[in-house]
């Protein structure tokens, strides 16, 4: 059984999570963002087949059922405390309370927790300025697209990005541009769509997914690759942009203080992004 518990505004306070809870001791958990856009949550089926996909995989007992109760409860929590356009309802699973020791219980009693919070602001439309991390990204490949609650390196990341810059880029074991702190990348290379590959990723991503549907609609495919920096300033290179389901997509127009080439086409990533 599942432990629903809501945190908010009016009749919902604050939640009161134990300390023992494995999440909070471990990051034996999982978490999904999902923007709320006048009211409605928006790609939703996604982000629970994610959740329960990640679930599955962690071994937390978690069915559909459970999902659905929980996005009641935030729906009635959105309808109380809307006050902008934007918003975001976060799931936050943990296994439940399983004492001192990395090996949980056999019989495990999950919290999932669901909050609401305002939504940061949309990235300017001209495109955003990103650095590359010395922090190093590492991929367990059993953790592999998981959005787990262990998120360290990503804080380290995020902690030492310059002033200005919108994303802190990540590098995998090939010395490449896996990912940024918080988006996945998409690129153009020698006229195509690319992506890093998607099982060396820490995060599988909602957006990326939404974005890749929409091109194949009309013929096109995201190809897998890996991306070097150097690639960023050579002639075959057509362009890069961030994607999460909480921004959208937004192009990056400076990489480390160079300049990165934004011709039209990255206009299309970003009306994709935004058709949910």
């Amino acid at each position: 059984m599942v432990n629903i518990l809501v945190s908010g505004s009016g009749e919902h306070g604050p939640a009161t999570v134990p300390g023992d809870d494995r999440g909070l001791a471990y990051g034996d958990g999982l978490f999904e963002t999902i923007l709320v856009r006048h009211g409605r949550p928006e790609l939703v089926q996604a982000h629970c087949q994610r959740l329960l996909g990640g679930a599955c995989r962690l071994g937390i007992p978690l069915v559909q059922a459970d999902l659905d109760l929980a996005l009641q409860q935030g729906q009635t929590l959105i309808e109380r405390t809307r006050k902008t356009d934007r918003q975001v309802l976060k799931l936050l699973l943990t296994r439940g309370s399983g004492g001192r020791g990395y090996r949980p219980p056999e019989a495990a009693e999950p919290r999932l927790l669901i909050s609401l919070h305002a939504a940061p602001p949309e990235p300017p439309g001209e495109g955003v300025a990103a650095s590359i991390s010395d922090v190093p990204l590492t991929v367990n490949p059993l953790l592999a697209g998981l959005k787990t609650l262990n998120r360290l390196e990503q804080v380290l990341a995020s902690r030492a990005m310059p002033e200005g810059c919108y994303e802190a880029l990540m590098r995998g074991d090939r010395g490449d541009l896996r990912e940024g702190t918080r988006t996945s990348l998409l690129y153009r290379w020698r006229g195509e769509w690319c992506t890093p590959p998607r099982d060396q990723v820490a995060v599988n991503s909602v957006m990326l997914a939404h974005v890749a549907q929409g091109l194949a609609v009309s013929g096109q495919i995201v190809r897998e690759g890996f991306l070097q920096p150097e690639q960023c300033h050579q002639d075959d290179f057509g362009g890069l942009l961030l994607l999460n389901s909480v921004i959208g997509a937004v192009p990056v127009h400076t990489l480390a203080g160079r300049q990165l080439p934004l011709p039209d086409h990255l206009a299309t990533i970003v009306s994709l992004a935004r058709k949910r």
